[in-house]
């Protein structure tokens, strides 16, 4: 057991955004944290790309350094806060600093997302800590709360919203109709989104968020592999107008099921009822909804990125590193997989429907298109057939109730082979 009141040295890997966030905490939180832990918490030395850039913090210079391995092999430092970003060469920095005994704070949800199981292993070999809790939704703890305070109940479902650049764009495109073109520019211009907006855009950050969201909600090894991702760049002012009039906001969703012991997870713009409490989650804001059998409903809400917000995300599994370390528990609550994985089939995976047709405008068509429907068992909750001013085609907007991806597929298929279907124009799952 540590029972030293000396100060705790910290390594920090990373002094970009979220690296100084942590540095201004523990220098501005210093007497209360040293207050919750028994002793001073040191960052003892920092590795960053340039020695000699100009920032916005005091740092002393002889805490710095432009070489990774110097604060990996220093005896001294007793804990590893990884916030510099990276996959392959941070995973082998953080397997060092395992093997060396040294705990580990990261915000990464990359290298959580497909090192994680790797990494956690380690961990539990070494008697190490390892927490992550910034590497989803921010300043939302939404880890620590899977972990331990849904520790009693069973979790079915896991619906977030958990990209702020992608929840940003959808906003203004939905409050003051932008164009998504316009908005992108704009995000990048406001620092929301990267050069290259791939990742957010086409989901695939959301993904690796879900794929930590899974593993931790439903005790199995959820791979990035495993979930099926859709990102926002076919969503068009005309789907928002149309979600509009049928009282839905189009968010883009991480969406984890569970019935019995089959999972599905999925990350894809989504209709919501605009009453549901994760519509009105607006611009860079995230939000996680989860459902437990004896809990029922919760929602956590909050800035889901953000220098301060993360940051104070990272202080805070600092904290637990060094109670445990004081308490001489560190290692024993990692909580491994334990549950086979098993996924959903298409079978086996259902949600409702929203489909927009484009078809020729004569007689019969409305009809044939419901046959299709009735040939796969799929029950419609609505068919609306419109003439659009702008379109020589009809339009038929279609929900449906709850149906088999495997049967909608089978249902869109045909569609695509029908000469009266024009276009399959959209589709989204709805919830609420």
């Amino acid at each position: 057991m540590y029972v030293s009141n000396k100060p705790i040295k910290v390594g920090l890997l990373g002094l970009g955004t979220v690296g100084t966030g942590v540095v201004r905490i523990v220098d501005m939180h210093q007497e209360d944290l040293s207050g919750q832990v028994g002793s001073p918490i040191i960052i003892e030395k920092i590795s960053v790309k340039d020695r000699e850039k100009v920032r916005n913090i005091p740092i002393d210079p002889s805490k710095l350094t432009d070489d990774p391995w110097e604060v990996i092999h220093d005896p001294e430092i007793d804990v590893i806060v990884e916030v510099m970003g990276g996959v392959e060469q941070t995973r082998t920095y953080i397997l060092e600093a395992l093997a060396r005994g040294k705990h580990i704070v990261t915000a990464n949800k990359d290298l959580m997302a497909l090192y994680g199981t790797e990494i956690l292993a380690k961990a539990q070999e070494m008697k190490c800590d390892v927490f992550y809790e910034a590497s989803v939704a921010g300043g939302i703890p939404i880890i620590r709360t899977l972990i331990e305070g849904f520790s009693s109940d069973r979790i079915t479902k896991i619906m977030g919203i958990v990209n702020g650049t992608t929840n940003y764009m959808l906003t203004k495109m939905s409050k003051e109709g932008v164009s998504y073109e316009d908005v992108l520019t704009e995000a990048q211009q406001l620092g929301y989104a990267e050069s290259d907006p791939t990742s957010d855009v086409e989901g695939l950050d959301a993904a690796r968020k879900m794929t930590i969201l899974g593993t931790l909600g439903f005790r199995t090894n959820v791979e990035l592999a495993d979930v099926s991702v859709k990102g926002i760049t076919g969503v068009s002012q005309s789907d928002i107008a149309y979600a509009k009039n049928l009282g839905y906001v189009i968010k883009l969703l991480g969406i984890a099921d569970r019935e019995d012991d089959a999972i599905s997870i999925s990350v894809q713009p989504t209709m919501v009822k605009a009453s549901h409490p994760i519509a009105s989650v607006n611009g860079v804001f995230n939000a996680v909804y989860v459902h437990g059998e004896a809990v029922g409903e919760t929602m956590f809400y909050g800035a889901g990125a953000g220098e301060m917000p993360t940051a104070t995300s990272v202080v805070a599994d600092l904290v637990s590193v060094i109670k445990n370390l004081r308490l001489g528990v560190n290692g024993l609550k990692h909580i491994a997989p334990h549950k086979p994985k098993r996924l959903k089939n298409d079978t086996e995976i259902s949600f409702k429907n929203f489909i927009l047709l484009h078809v020729d405008d004569k007689a019969g068509v409305l009809a044939r298109i419901t046959q299709i429907f009735t040939e796969y068992e799929v029950s419609l909750a609505s068919v609306v057939q419109q003439p659009n001013e702008l379109n020589p085609n009809a339009e038929i907007v279609i929900v449906t109730h709850k149906a088999s991806k495997e049967s909608i597929d089978k249902v869109l298929r045909r569609f695509e082979e029908l000469e009266v279907v024009r276009r399959v124009v959209s589709v989204y799952r709805v919830e609420g």
